[in-house]
């Protein structure tokens, strides 16, 4: 299998580690896989293995108007068409809605070459203007397929594209994380002996992490042994920061930016929450499972319904009922035997979401008749 993966950047993001997770795990398979990014290299966050090959098309930037968006969208699909050709893989993924128009437009017309798209958000609560919109509606129509990671999102893709197959595709989990820099130990926030609730993700908006510590303050004293950390970066780190000095919780709720070893604060902690207004399908929430951890997370579109198995290894919560998160956190919080059954449970999450199996649904896309032929036979033979 020769396989290219065009992805904006390697930065950090979850799209982002699950491309490299991806590409890493297929090279490990003996596939020739390709990584071009329109991003250099000096700002990858993530690592690639050194089986996998690495072409960046250095044509980022932003901003300048709908003329230069629709300029740098062409130059990036002449930049990626030259690739295509010289690579000459025999599937082309592309993962988010940008670079999937841009794939579009780049293969259109070449032979050989199986074009497929992923979207990584739930497009409804991710508006990107008329223009744009337009792009994808009409450009999906001339990919092979267009992977989603959730029914919602699949079915919404059906009806608002002129994709042709939209298959679901969850993203997968790796346990236990790679580590890389900067490694941050738990230790430097968190004196032994403390309780935390953690919470991972960008320090933006649509992650709610101003609710998350609004809650905190009120069930902070009633649980003196515990903290709150909440690990990333992002544009409302400032304004995250005043409302915890505001709060006067300088010692009791953490931001210690984006860490390398995640793993080891999924491991450190004893309680996952999810405050998101929205989610394309959250990888933190699975990997806090795959470690063991108990989460409670709003249900909000999409993602969180279709991981947590609610009663059994976390706790659904109406999207936006701030009563009841900061009800079913205290519940937790209080009780240890109920956090360690839904911890025993929670790990399931490893063969739920694991690589081996996920990976085998994505050659069901990229390779339709072969396993589809293998998967009769293995049928028959059972």
């Amino acid at each position: 299998m020769q396989l290219l993966i065009y992805i904006h950047s390697l930065e950090n993001g979850g799209a982002e580690r699950v491309v490299a997770n991806l590409a890493n795990y297929w090279a490990s398979l003996g596939w020739a896989v390709t990584v071009v990014t329109v991003a250099s290299q000096v700002r990858d966050f993530y690592v690639l293995d050194a089986g996998v090959g690495r072409r960046c098309l250095d044509l980022a930037g932003q901003g300048g108007g709908l003329l230069a968006g629709v300029v740098r969208t062409a130059r990036r699909a002449r930049a990626l068409r030259r690739v295509l050709r010289e690579v000459q893989p025999t599937v082309a993924l592309s993962a988010m809605h940008t670079a999937n128009v841009v794939l579009a437009l780049a293969a259109r017309g070449l032979p050989g070459v199986r074009t497929v798209g992923s979207e990584h958000n739930f497009p409804p609560k991710a508006p990107m203007g008329m223009v744009w919109e337009t792009l994808r509606r009409h450009a999906y129509g001339h990919l092979h397929a267009v992977v989603a990671l959730t029914h919602e999102c699949s079915h919404w893709l059906e009806r608002h594209s002129h994709a042709r197959r939209v298959p679901v595709i969850p993203n997968p989990v790796v346990w236990p994380l790679s580590q890389h820099a900067p490694q941050v130990s738990p230790a430097t926030s968190c004196a032994p002996g403390r309780q935390i609730l953690l919470g991972v993700g960008r320090l933006s908006e649509e992650k709610n992490f101003t609710t998350l510590i609004a809650i905190f303050a009120r069930l902070a004293p009633l649980h003196p042994d515990w903290d709150l950390v909440i690990l990333g970066e992002g544009a409302q780190r400032a304004a995250l920061s005043a409302q915890v000095q505001a709060g006067g919780l300088g010692q009791r709720v953490f931001l210690p930016g984006s860490v390398g070893n995640v793993g080891d604060w999924y491991a450190r902690a004893s309680l996952y929450a999810m405050s998101s207004h929205f989610e394309g399908f959250p990888n933190t929430l699975v990997e806090a499972m795959a470690y063991g951890l108990p989460a409670v997370s709003f249900d909000c579109d999409t993602g969180p319904r279709d991981i947590i198995r609610h009663g059994i290894d976390g706790v659904l919560v109406a999207p936006g009922d701030v009563e009841g998160m900061a009800s079913a956190l205290d519940t937790l919080m209080r009780d240890s035997r109920a956090r360690a059954r839904f911890a025993r449970h929670a790990i399931d999450a490893r063969e739920r979401f694991s690589m081996e199996k996920i990976s085998r649904m994505w050659e069901t896309v990229f390779m339709p008749s072969t396993c589809t032929h293998r998967l009769e036979v293995d049928v028959v033979a059972k």
